[in-house]
């Protein structure tokens, strides 16, 4: 028999609460709001709290397999608890009958509980999840992303319980989505008034995001069946709000400069006047730090050198010189931004025939551990790096006195959150745009499709492109990651063979390499798939006749060159067999299958089929196959006229 009951909890000492011992044991004495003295006692420990009883009733019973269980009610009566509870029992006693399964009772007993509830504890296992491969969790941006995603789903459409989830609430919400203006709504003052329509790519991720909570939710036994299971996804391809585009060969050059150079250059930019006749002559807006273009970033650098004390000027040339190397190692070995940054000095194998990288599993974005060969340069300009990075370390006294060498799990590059922002003043200096004429754009990962791009270009194979970029697809190294105005299209058609043009004269033809070309591709075309040689119809009547055709002298006719033996399958259709078709009269042909061509009477076959007719058929194949045949005239009436002459009429 179950039981209901208030449980114990604990919260905080009221303002003002004082601890007295009362009977051995520790005890808060307060005055509430309304002025009345209250006291309570408290637990024990360096933090008391109060220790009262719930406001609502919890409900004691024994499920379907025995097991002992606690359900709060949510009830603040007595009689509605004990109702409550009468219903678990009820639920436990149809189990332990086999009317319905444990399952069934579960999904029951979480029907009428707040969505929130399972929001959080999705987002709890979800926090403790591994990921992908070797990856040891997922990351806490996904974990963010989700959360924000399904709080906001769950009060855009309305769900409050977990029986409210339907597919129909959702389908609505995309729909109010769409309807949404295609920008930002902004009153006099800047504010947002109505939010801009999200792009499709940011509505499938949120139907992603539902769809996974709704398995996780049947996995865990809460629901039967996925609710969103059939959700339809919104076509992207349409609504691309970013489209990344690639660096060519000189604007990388130019960056690397830039990015190299800037952090000096910018303390000996030239000083511009500002005419302002309302302010003083000596006034700070009266004058202005020039702009950095590539033009004048080396003269500001060598001014910057004479302003600043030597060992700001070291520092700084520090911090360009492994500015121009992350750019340099990004473009060359296609790492993404947060991979480059988990990268250590003992990921970096340079003393090896090929230096290469080492990427971590752990580290990589598919879980999956991955060498990455590095160019020579590139592998020298590293290795100068990590001594200079080594003897700084020991001039500043790190480690062991006289030791050069960095420990293997110290960071190989600084890599700051922000910088997206240090590559647009870079670029910006370099004088290469942020977004070009198609709405393309240049950002940190844009330098990942730059490596993309120059391998296809460079005439690398697909396949080792996407083994370079280590895509699952080779779909989305093509399409995705490769930008098409840097791919020599034109030059690609220039390197296929000269075709002879309608104009062209035989000496044209036989110079590049294509005369009598139309005569090869007749021949090959007419004699392609002969299985045996061709002989006459009455031949093939004597051979069909029997012992009367046996006594006949069949005459043999000498085979053709150029027209293929006759098919023994009759063409399918409904339309009558003629004797161009290989058949001796009319017959209809069944057109759901294919016959072998019926044994016609000697004597029949004798009286209607000719050698004269046979020819003629074959003759009239040819001026139509010759009629068909691109060129000149002239070309088509020269084949003809060999033909004519190999069927000797």
């Amino acid at each position: 028999m179950g039981t209901v009951f208030k449980p114990f909890v604990t919260r905080p000492l009221p303002e003002g609460a004082q601890l007295v011992t009362r009977a051995g044991k520790p005890v808060a004495v307060w005055t509430d709001a309304g002025g009345k003295k209250r006291q309570a006692p408290v637990t024990g420990g360096d933090k008391p709290r109060l220790r009262e009883r719930a406001g609502t009733y919890t409900a004691q019973f024994k499920d379907g397999a025995g097991v002992v269980r606690r359900v709060p009610t949510g009830c603040k009566s007595l009689d509605a608890a004990r109702a409550v509870l009468a219903e678990l029992e009820a639920r436990a006693e149809k189990v332990r009958a086999g009317i319905v399964t444990a399952a069934e009772v579960n999904v029951a007993e979480h029907a009428d509980t707040p969505v929130a509830e399972h929001v959080d504890a999705y987002v709890a296992a979800l926090s403790h999840k591994r990921g992908k491969g070797a990856r040891r969790t997922v990351a806490p941006r996904h974990v963010s992303n989700v959360t924000h995603t399904l709080r906001l789903a769950v009060d855009e459409c309305g769900f409050r319980r977990l029986r409210d989830l339907n597919r129909d609430a959702v389908e609505r919400w995309v729909h109010r989505l769409l309807e949404l203006p295609d920008d930002d709504v902004l009153d006099a003052a800047g504010a947002v008034v109505t939010p801009g329509r999200p792009a499709a790519r940011t509505i499938n991720a949120r139907l992603a995001t539902l769809t996974a909570w709704a398995n996780w939710l049947v996995e865990s036994g809460r629901l039967t069946a996925n609710p969103f299971a059939r959700l339809r996804k919104l076509d992207e391809s349409d609504d691309v709000r970013r489209q990344r585009r690639a660096l060519t060969a000189d604007e990388l050059r130019r960056l690397l400069t830039v990015a190299r150079l800037r952090p000096v250059a910018e303390f000996g930019r030239p000083t511009v006047r500002i005419i302002d006749d309302t302010r003083p002559a000596k006034s700070r807006a009266t004058w202005k730090r020039g702009e950095l273009t590539f033009d004048t970033v080396v003269a500001a650098a060598e001014r910057g050198r004479t302003r600043l004390r030597a060992d700001v000027v070291a520092r700084l040339e520090h911090d360009g010189r492994e500015r121009a190397l992350l750019y340099a190692v990004l473009v060359t070995t296609g790492l993404r931004k947060g991979e480059l940054a988990a990268l250590t000095v003992g990921d970096v194998l340079l003393d090896d025939g090929q230096p290469v990288i080492v990427l971590p599993g752990a580290d990589a974005k598919n879980g999956q551990r991955a060498t990455l060969p590095l160019r020579a340069d590139v592998a020298a300009e590293l290795r100068g790096w990590l001594d200079d990075k080594a003897e700084a370390a020991s001039r500043g006294r790190v480690g062991v006195a006289g030791v050069t060498t960095l420990p293997a799990d110290a960071p190989l590059f600084y890599v700051p959150s922000a910088l997206v922002k240090i590559l647009d003043r870079d670029m910006a200096a370099a004088g290469i745009p942020k977004r070009d004429d198609r709405g393309r754009t240049v950002d940190v990962h844009a330098l990942r499709h730059t490596f993309a791009t120059h391998l296809v270009a460079a005439g690398v194979a697909p396949r080792t492109a996407q083994a370079a970029m280590r895509h699952s697809s080779l779909e989305l190294t093509m399409r995705h990651y490769t930008d098409p105005r840097l791919l020599d299209v034109a030059g690609a058609l220039a390197s296929l063979p000269a075709l002879p043009t309608a104009g062209s004269t035989p000496e044209t033809a036989r110079a590049t390499g294509t005369d009598d070309a139309r005569a090869v591709a007749l021949t090959v075309a007419l004699t392609s798939d002969r299985s045996r040689p061709n002989v006459s119809v009455r031949d093939r009547c004597d051979e069909f006749a029997g012992d009367g055709g046996a006594t006949r002298k069949s005459k043999k006719r000498r085979v053709s060159p150029l027209i293929p033996a006759k098919s023994e399958i009759l063409p399918t259709g409904i339309e009558p067999v003629t004797f161009s078709s290989g058949g001796c009269g009319p017959s209809v042909v069944s057109p759901l299958k294919t016959r072998e061509k019926p044994t016609p009477p000697a004597d029949r076959c004798t009286t209607r089929c000719t050698e004269t007719d046979d020819r003629r058929d074959e003759l009239a194949r040819v001026v139509a196959l010759v009629a068909r045949l691109p060129g000149t005239d002239d070309d088509r009436a020269r084949l003809l006229a060999r033909a004519v002459e190999m069927l000797g009429e």
